[in-house]
């Protein structure tokens, strides 16, 4: 039987040892963290889970993004408005390329824990605890002893960012008829060196602009239609992190109206590389949420694992409910990614596949999963809204030399603002409802389909209609021509009969 606590029956990894002495605070913050309100709605979890169905059936792209280890002092004011900000100038450059609805996830908001590979590090000759991230210690070696307060302050941080995410949405943030109190600094691209991504970018966006200004001016702009308005004023903006510490997710996990538990705390939750073990305390717990989870997969994931797993979490096999989130490098993508797909096309699970942050392998990635007869659904991508020097080459053509400029990551590095798609090492290409649009020589292009399309066989049927609408209305134009000329006839014959 599967309870909110039945995680602390099974082995449990990366979890955090507190101080003998810490044990009555850290049982009195985990007894608030119970009491206090939630952080999102059941409603906005059941959103996103028929959002990733779509995304499981191709109707959808998953776009997920944000930090490694997100840390509490970037919850102010313009490291929050500079993320949304990249992402919803990725999204509407996806959905205005690819022709496809985005399902846009941040990875923020409670990202605040990360996985160690060793509990200790050393220093100078001296072993110190191993920064954890800050809802277990502080980055500082002086700073390194686990607090349970920590737990708290992730809470509260976490709500401060939902808190402006929402109030900058509803006041009009990501509203299409003002693209320029979006668009990171109106547009401007100073930062970026590259002639060709420049160039690039700015067709795009005068593309768009061009787009707006016209639907502005026919009157589709939304002005004379609420779902139309609805859906350029503002966008679904859905959260996520690592579901790592289970004493603090397991606090903000209540029954729902329909009685099945959801996780409060964030929208969606993933299982990382290392806790994803088949009788381990993370599957134990995330078996039983009804959030949309992810999972981590990688070279070391057997295919029968794989199985193994989705069957634990997903008995019902509902569409969309697991995220498969793989990563496994250049050299490895080929020979490990048939394989995982091979193993769950076998099953009766229908799941997301997404792709994580290598930029090398994004192409490759796709055209596996075409040769696969699979769809890659989404791509995850570690990223900020600012000027960071965290990774060579990008739209800054950054080297090793400018590296230590402005690098702020305690972890992984992150892209700043712009991605390049030339980076990739093979075309980009969106197998979207079985049409294919493809980024070649810096250009969407559109290729051929394979006809299967259900969506394209509407709109081939839609059109034939129209063009035999359209034939039988100049028949008929032809016609009233015709009664016209007869009619100018006979009054002109008409006439002479009453002139004569």
């Amino acid at each position: 039987m599967w309870s909110p606590q039945s995680h602390k029956s099974k082995p449990a990894v990366q979890q955090v040892e507190y101080e003998q002495r810490d044990g009555p605070r850290l049982n009195k913050v985990l007894d608030k963290l119970k009491r206090l309100p939630p952080l999102v709605s059941e409603a906005e979890v059941k959103r996103l889970k028929r959002q990733l169905t779509e995304a499981a059936e191709n109707k959808r792209f998953l776009l997920q993004g944000g930090d490694c280890a997100e840390l509490f002092d970037y919850c102010e004011e313009a490291q929050i408005e500079n993320k949304l900000k990249v992402l919803l100038q990725m999204s509407l450059i996806l959905t205005y390329g690819g022709r496809i609805a985005v399902v846009r996830i941040a990875r923020m908001a409670g990202q605040y824990a990360k996985p160690r590979s060793k509990p200790t590090e050393v220093v100078d000759g001296v072993e110190y605890t191993a920064f954890r991230g800050d809802n277990v210690n502080g980055n500082e070696l002086t700073d390194r002893t686990p607090d349970p307060n920590r737990l708290l302050g992730a809470y509260f941080h976490s709500a401060a960012t939902m808190n402006y995410v929402r109030t900058l949405l509803a006041s009009g943030f990501a509203d299409l008829h003002h693209p320029d109190s979006w668009n990171l600094e109106a547009w401007d691209l100073a930062h970026v060196r590259n002639p060709l991504i420049r160039k690039d970018y700015q067709r795009i966006v005068d593309s768009l602009l061009d787009a707006l200004d016209f639907m502005k001016t026919i009157g589709a702009d939304g002005n004379n239609s609420d779902s139309i308005n609805a859906s350029m004023n503002t966008v679904d903006l859905f959260v996520s992190h690592e579901g790592l510490l289970l004493d603090y997710e397991e606090q903000l996990t209540q029954k729902g109206t329909d009685g099945k538990f959801y996780n409060l705390g964030t929208h969606f939750l993933w299982i990382g590389d290392r806790t994803r073990q088949i009788d381990g305390a993370h599957v134990e717990y995330f078996r039983g949420i009804a959030n949309p989870i992810g999972v981590k997969v990688g070279p070391s994931m057997e295919p029968d694992e794989l199985v193994r797993l989705l069957d634990i979490l997903d008995p019902d096999f509902e569409i969309g409910k697991v995220t498969l989130i793989t990563r496994y490098g250049c050299d490895k993508v080929a020979k490990f990614l048939p394989t995982h797909i091979q193993a769950v096309q076998k099953t009766g699970h229908k799941v997301v596949w997404r792709f994580d942050n290598i930029a090398e392998e994004l192409g490759r990635a796709f055209r596996i999963h075409l040769e696969n007869n699979s769809h890659l659904n989404g791509v995850h991508f570690e990223l900020t809204g600012d000027r960071v020097t965290e990774a060579i080459g990008g739209s800054m053509e950054l080297t090793a030399d400018d590296l230590s400029t402005n690098y702020q990551t305690f972890c992984d590095p992150r892209a700043p603002q712009l991605f390049d798609p030339e980076d990739v090492a093979d075309p980009i290409q969106l197998h979207l409802d079985g049409c294919v649009m493809s980024y070649e020589d810096r250009v969407w292009l559109q290729k051929e389909s394979d006809g299967s399309s259900p969506m394209l066989k509407e709109l081939q049927d839609r059109n034939r209609a129209l063009e035999a609408e359209n034939q039988l209305l100049k028949f008929k134009i032809g016609v009233m021509l015709d009664m016209l000329a007869t009619t100018k006839l006979d009054c002109a014959i008409l006439q002479q009969k009453l002139v004569g």
